[in-house]
Order: C-alpha cells, then structure tokens, then sequence
C-alpha cells in the first residue's frame, strides 16, 4: 500500500497544488491513514496530546453536574439526548454518565446518550469502555439523529481540529497558500487566489484587515458545523470546549503575525506542518467571534462564555471533589485526585488556556 504521502504526491501531480485546507483534511481524516483514522495511540503520555478528561475525571463529572441543571432549565422531560461528537474512546461519557446515575439518577434515567466518532479503534475502545451502559448509549453520526426534541450537544476540542484555509495579505490582495511536490518528492508553499468566494467575505463579517504580509488560518467549517448542530437540535444547549480567541486577538498582527497553526508529535511541536502526512496532529486556534456570530444567525443565544477553569470552579469543580474524596477508600486515589484537581483550576494550568461556549435554542 501507498504511503499518504505517496498518494498525496500523486494527486497533486494529477490535479495540482492542492489548497491547505484539501492537504489538511486528507493528512487529519484520510479514511485508510488519515492522523484520527488509522489505529495507534494518540492519547496520553506516550501518545501525542492528553484531553482534559484524560487528565482528570472531575471534568466529566463537573460537566455531568452542568448537564443535570441543564435538564432541569429544560423542563426535566422524560426523554432527552445527550450527544457527545467527537468523544474519542469514551472516557468522557464513562464518567460523565457515572456521574449523573449516582448524583442525578432521574436525570440518568432520561438520558440518551450518543456518541458521534470518526476514528474506527477510537469508536471500538469506546463501544468496549461503554458496554455496561447497554441500550442508554447509541453509537451515529449527527447527520443522521432524527427527533432531536430536547438535549444537549456536547464537544471538546473538535472544532480546533477542523481542515482550515490558510491566507496571507500579498501586496494589499488576499491570498491562499497550497501545497505542492517538487520533483524530488518534497512538499511546499504555493500562493493563488483564494480557493473560495467566502475566504474574501470572511474577514469583513468579523471586521478584521489583515496587515501586509501577515499569516493567518479560516475555518470555514465552523460555519457548517454550527448550521448542522442547530438543525438537528429542536430545543437545547450546544456546548463547545476548545481553545482560541477573539477575532481582533486571533488575527492581531503583533501578537500572531504568522497565525496559529502548529502540529505536534508526542507532546512535542512540530516545525514542519507538511512532513509526517497522518503521523502528526494539526490544529489551529478557534475563532470565537465566529462561533458566536454563526449561532446568532440561527437564533442561538450565548448564555455563557467563561475560561474553562473558571467554569468548572462555578459549576462545582471543588463541591465534587469533596465528595470523590470522601468516597475514596485509597490514599493513593485522593492524592491523584486532588493532583488532578489543581491541574485543572491552577491559573497557569492548562484549563486557563481553553474557554466553554454555552449557546441555547429556545426551539
């Protein structure tokens, strides 16, 4: 079999410098050897990055807490949803719905939960870590929910996933980097006019300029992702979790002059962004300008957009880490327990750098 590399080299050669956006899709979902596709580890300490639940089962269960209120802000019905996209091999749902059968048990007995995975070994780990929970847990795709009446849908760290187009200001015209293979077999930059009319529109929509020469990433799928979750959701909460900005922070030209795009490789960065095709993690920070003003257009309504470690502290971070103590029989556990709960609420810790969106349909 072909290398990706190999097969993205071919394909260029067919049809031509392919844009970023089409080279990172390929290189991220490739469905043979794509980054989130093929089977390897990613998580944890021996594989590329470690998630927040990974790091401390008291995200899910604080989040469980949010998600209980939730229901109730709903009318507590007899049947709801709640969809996690993107949940990896369950480690999220597993607490999460722990959480809500010991602390919430009417909640819990409510809850469809549904969990929406690309990556073939990550849904198996998944079905295997969720077994237990038997009919209560659906394994489909968003697309294809149907009678979505009231729920949740839920994320972490998806949408900084998303392929992106990648642009740059050129003697006062917006531009657009491809990639392309030179005859020895090497990737590299090409710039061309933008691939897409709404690459031009997109920066008047947020009321940003770019200055000459400055680099910068669109992620146009949010858009998309945003229109898809509101359709299907007749009455609920969309709730993303990520890592970004502001627009006017996101594209400023003195803090982010070549943007912020980066790969990464065993909890290491990545200097080349074109090498390694389905063996590195690409990402890029999220625009929450965009976010906002793409759910407002469908008459979502922000409710709440806080730095996740501020979040959890509101939401009961510490009243459920009493209680995990408490129930602790182990010495050892409290301790990673309490390790853990510093991680996630120390000002400098990782949590500080990601935000929580809450946006609501009224239905």
């Amino acid at each position: 079999m072909l290398s990706l590399a190999e097969r993205l080299r071919e394909r260029i050669q067919r049809e031509g410098p392919l844009s970023f956006h089409d080279w990172m899709a390929a290189a991220l979902y490739d469905h043979e050897q794509g980054y989130y596709c093929r089977q390897r580890s990613r998580w944890g300490r021996g594989g590329d990055y470690r998630t927040s639940p990974e790091r401390s089962l008291l995200f899910a269960a604080t989040f469980a807490r949010y998600f209980a209120k939730l229901y109730v802000e709903l009318g507590s019905p007899p049947q709801w949803a709640l969809i996690e996209v993107g949940a990896g091999s369950g480690e999220f749902a597993e607490v999460a719905l722990d959480t809500l059968r010991l602390r919430s048990p009417e909640v819990f007995a409510a809850t469809r939960y549904v969990i929406d995975e690309l990556g073939p070994d990550s849904r198996e780990l998944a079905r295997g870590r969720l077994a237990r929970f038997g009919s209560q847990v659906q394994f489909a795709k968003l697309e294809t929910l149907e009678g979505l009446a009231a729920g949740v849908i839920f994320s972490n760290e998806l949408l900084d996933a998303f392929p992106v187009h990648r642009v740059t200001m050129d003697q006062g015209v917006l531009r657009e980097f491809f990639v392309a293979a030179s005859d020895a077999g090497t990737f590299g930059w090409k710039l061309f006019d933008p691939s897409k009319e709404r690459l031009k529109k997109y920066f008047d929509a947020i009321g940003v300029e770019l200055a000459e020469g400055q680099i910068a990433e669109v992620n146009l799928e949010i858009d998309d992702w945003v229109r898809s979750a509101s359709e299907k959701l007749e009455r609920g909460y969309l709730i993303t979790v990520d890592y970004g900005a502001e627009a006017h922070e996101l594209y400023s030209a003195a803090a982010r002059p070549e943007g912020t795009l980066r790969s990464f490789h065993q909890h290491r960065f990545s200097a080349d962004l074109l090498g390694n095709s389905g063996e590195q993690d690409i990402t890029s920070s999220v625009n929450w300008s965009q976010v906002r003003q793409s759910g407002e257009a469908l008459e979502l309504q922000t409710i709440e957009f806080e730095r996740q470690d501020r979040f959890l502290m509101n939401e009961g971070l510490l009243d459920e880490l009493e209680l995990r103590v408490g129930e602790c029989k182990d010495e050892g556990e409290k301790i990673r327990l309490r390790t853990s709960a510093r991680e996630m609420i120390l000002p400098d810790g990782m949590a500080a750098s990601f935000q929580v969106l809450v946006q609501r349909k009224q239905g």
